[in-house]
């Protein structure tokens, strides 16, 4: 019998495989359509659908806590966290939303859980795959180094936004020391940023070599 919690793992890696295909079909199919001048709303076309499945990502913390997923907690906490921590940024700040840089941001996220979601939905369903296993566990590392790279240089750009806006505190019905604090937390927040990307990497090469080795030996036991 299908348990309930097999059934919303399964739910819960479906809904994000969808979204995210949804979410990089349309942004290649406007790039292909509009060419540049698709940078201008992408953001504001996907942002929505993004959103949603940056939030409902924080569950993945609680998947593994709780052991329905089989992963490790540091790494999945900071990629949430720094996911969540830019978008809310963005979004906040509507004058880099059209930037190339968070388009090349976007499009890296999606791609990244594309090579991850499919491959847990084999799990879930207990047919695992080598090539999804070796793509999840391989190819994922340099695309993710790439993408916290992107991170750094979206935040950089987005500095450049926020320091002018101190001047004005007051007419925003705002404290100045509560804006000037906006771009030292996001200075503060960059070398926090490789600190804990380097972590992650580090725990992403630990579990590839745990998984492909754990999958070596399957394969010699037959």
């Amino acid at each position: 019998m299908l348990s309930f919690r097999l059934a919303y793992i399964f739910s819960y890696n479906l809904f994000q495989f969808c979204g995210h295909t949804w979410i990089l079909a349309n942004t290649i199919a406007r790039f292909l359509t509009f060419g540049q001048d698709a940078l201008a709303d992408t953001f504001y076309s996907v942002g929505f659908m993004m959103g949603l499945c940056q939030l409902l990502s924080i569950l993945e913390l609680f998947h593994i806590a709780d052991g329905i997923e089989k992963a490790r907690l540091l790494p999945r906490f900071f990629q949430v966290m720094e996911k969540n921590f830019l978008l809310i940024m963005v979004i906040m700040l509507e004058e880099i939303q059209s930037k190339p840089v968070v388009c090349a941001q976007l499009f890296l996220w999606n791609v990244l859980d594309l090579l991850r979601y499919p491959h847990e939905l084999l799990c879930v369903m207990d047919t695992p795959s080598i090539p999804m296993l070796w793509t999840r566990y391989t190819l994922y590392i340099p695309l993710y180094i790439l993408s916290v790279a992107t991170e750094g240089v979206t935040i950089y750009q987005a500095l450049l936004y926020v320091e002018p806006t101190a001047p004005n505190a007051s007419s925003l019905n705002s404290t100045v020391s509560t804006q000037v604090r906006r771009p030292f937390l996001l200075m503060v927040y960059l070398p926090v940023l490789a600190l804990g990307a380097a972590v992650t990497v580090w725990q992403l090469l630990k579990e590839r070599h745990h998984h492909l080795e754990k999958w070596n030996k399957k394969m010699k036991r037959k």
